[in-house]
């Protein structure tokens, strides 16, 4: 990603509506749907600064991996032990069989070879253990926003599925979210392409936008994995060995 992108990543994770609703929407469908074990090991891959890392802890014990140093300095601090560095597709020295759970979200568009990618996650999983994925959803919704952090492409339902099954995993409770704000989102990148406006700027709204919109997508954690949503800005889904 752009330098830009983890500076305000770095600035705006705890306060941006975004970053905290989502969240709270990852932990209850955790909750619901990923029946971990006691002590159960996470792994999460493209950390970013660790602004997960607090909600992935009330599950077991994590480690985590960012290949960006500013960020890994950061991530690092707040996980209270080091960062790695493996990178994906390979994931070079992370250990083969040690993970019941392992995070990757909004990072697989990043990855040229997602198959591969995905592979090696499944070879790091213990038996049972699963992936939680987040990607960004469909192609046309494809801004500014997706070159300033270097997406290879958004997913459909369908392109997700396919590169899940051919890394030998299977999907499970695989939804779309971010889906309440949908409309203004999808209205917000088509206005940008008729005019020309560049949309990467993902600082926050003024606060009480903000705030109207992080209790609009935080009412999703009662809804996801629970009720069919149509669309959404992302897609959502367990992954496990097939």
């Amino acid at each position: 990603m752009d330098r830009r992108v983890y500076d305000r990543m770095a600035e705006h994770d705890s306060t941006h509506w975004w970053y905290r609703a989502r969240r709270d929407v990852l932990a209850d469908f955790l909750t619901r749907e990923a029946r971990l074990p006691a002590r159960a090991r996470i792994l999460e891959i493209g950390c970013g600064t660790g602004h997960n890392l607090p909600m992935l802890a009330q599950f077991g014990e994590v480690d985590a991996i960012e290949i960006d140093p500013a960020a890994r300095a950061i991530a690092s601090e707040r996980l209270g032990k080091p960062v790695g560095a493996a990178p994906l597709p390979e994931l070079p020295g992370v250990e083969r069989g040690g993970y019941d759970l392992i995070a990757v979200l909004d990072v697989v568009e990043h990855i040229a070879d997602d198959v591969a990618a995905l592979a090696a996650m499944r070879a790091c999983l213990r038996p049972g253990g699963k992936i939680l994925i987040a990607v960004p959803a469909h192609q046309w919704m494809w801004s500014a926003h997706d070159v300033v952090n270097h997406h290879h492409r958004r997913y459909s339902k369908p392109t997700l599925v396919r590169a899940i099954r051919a890394a030998g995993l299977r999907e499970r409770g695989l939804t779309y979210f971010n889906s309440l704000l949908f409309p203004l989102a999808a209205a917000a990148r088509v206005a940008g392409r008729l005019t020309g406006r560049d949309d990467s700027d993902d600082s926050p709204p003024a606060a009480p936008l903000n705030a109207l919109f992080e209790r609009i997508f935080r009412v999703e954690r009662h809804l996801v994995g629970r009720v069919p949503m149509p669309i959404g800005v992302s897609i959502l889904t367990l992954a496990e060995p097939a």
